[in-house]
């Protein structure tokens, strides 16, 4: 029975060995994963401080409509080709879906 018990001893050390070695393998090879996702926290950061501070965008549209005119209309017909591309691009999903 002490055999027995031994082998499964040892059996647990290889596979713990195992376990700690993928770990190590699986943390080095997200790591570039992780450094994204945190990049796309603090975008995410930044569109929530956006939508809790709409004075704060109004006021730079103001000053921008203000200061360029011309260039303030041709931004914002881009803005309008690209919101309206997303939704046709979208709905297109949805019904594929």
């Amino acid at each position: 029975m002490n055999e027995r018990l031994l082998q499964l001893a040892a059996r647990q050390g290889l596979l713990k060995a195992r376990i700690e070695a993928q770990r190590l393998s699986l943390a080095e090879q997200t790591e570039p994963l992780e450094t994204a996702l945190a990049r796309g926290d603090t975008v995410l950061q930044g569109v929530d401080w956006l939508k809790h501070h709409p004075v704060a965008i109004a006021a730079a549209v103001a000053a921008v409509v203000v200061a360029r005119p011309r260039k303030a209309w041709r931004w914002a017909k881009r803005g309008f080709f690209v919101w309206r591309s997303w939704q046709g691009i979208r709905d297109l999903l949805l019904k594929s879906s």
